[in-house]
């Protein structure tokens, strides 16, 4: 199937979604800049892309299949969604931004640095609580975190990190947080929280499902109405060199139904999608 024909299968998804921030408009961008030409790598202005450090794996599978598709190279910034937007915000040369929070998306179109008609919902996230494998005791509800077997648990900060404030309110919902606050460690984004619980320096993580997916370990999902919805947004930026047609390309790309089977393999789903029945959302493999 020829890469436009995957963009128009995309739009056919996308319009079921029209509801949602304006994703009906980006996919069809995708067909209508060119989509049947590869433009050779070397002449072409690379694409950077700032996103949340959940979305690491997800993005780097969706950034070199968009690169076979067009011949762009995608570079990518991970980190924690609201120092990225400050980054952006005072001028950092990004051509988009995926936020793990749609209202840090709001605030750099508010900024001035994006295209308030470019934001569009990419996924709700969700949040697990990750456990390494061998470890002598792996949680499988929130209680648990108050076993005397689990010394550390790591989150993201909350301040700049909407994991982590998800993480935190979970914690104070299920009425734990006299109890786990002490034992509380904190990582500058959602990656560098589950590397914790890797090197030994934390018993447990409380972290993007999209980053316990494909990470040697146990995780049990955290129930969603313990925090506030994980609603991520993307918008493109004025910023970066590569250019806001870039940037609208590679957003539909996202959108499309070639991007959106990538971004569901890692637990990224949009509203009325079901990932029931995958087998990535085994608790544990």
């Amino acid at each position: 199937m020829s890469s436009c024909a995957r963009a128009r299968t995309g739009r056919a998804l996308v319009h079921r979604h029209s509801r949602e921030l304006s994703i009906s408009l980006l996919a069809a961008t995708l067909s209508a800049t060119g989509c049947s030409r590869r433009t050779p790598a070397s002449t072409v202005e690379p694409l950077k892309v700032a996103a949340a450090a959940d979305l690491t794996f997800a993005f780097v599978e969706v950034g070199k299949e968009y690169e076979r598709l067009t011949g762009q190279k995608v570079v990518f910034s991970f980190g924690s969604t609201g120092l990225l937007e400050k980054q952006i915000a005072n001028g950092a040369p990004f051509d988009v931004f995926a936020a793990a929070d749609m209202s840090f998306a709001d605030d750099a179109v508010q900024a001035g640095a994006c295209l308030a008609d470019t934001k569009a919902l990419y996924a709700t996230g969700r949040l697990v609580m990750f456990s390494a494998n061998g470890a002598p005791f792996g949680p499988t509800q929130m209680t648990d975190l108050t076993d005397h077997r689990i010394v550390r648990v790591a989150i993201a900060n909350p301040k700049h990190a909407p994991y982590g404030r998800a993480a935190e309110q979970a914690i104070r919902r299920s009425h734990l947080w006299d109890a786990v606050e002490r034992k509380l460690v904190y990582g500058e984004n959602v990656q560098q929280t589950l590397q914790f619980v890797q090197s030994g320096n934390a018993d447990v993580a409380l972290v993007a499902l999209s980053l316990a997916i494909v990470t040697p370990g146990h995780w049990t999902l955290i129930p969603a109405d313990l925090h506030e919805e994980l609603n991520q947004g993307l918008v493109v930026c004025t910023g970066g060199k590569a250019g806001v047609d870039s940037g609208r390309r590679f957003a539909a790309y996202v959108a499309s139904a070639d991007g959106r089977s990538v971004m569901r393999r890692y637990g990224f789903a949009l509203p009325g999608e079901s990932l029931v029945g995958s087998r990535s959302l085994v608790p544990g493999q």
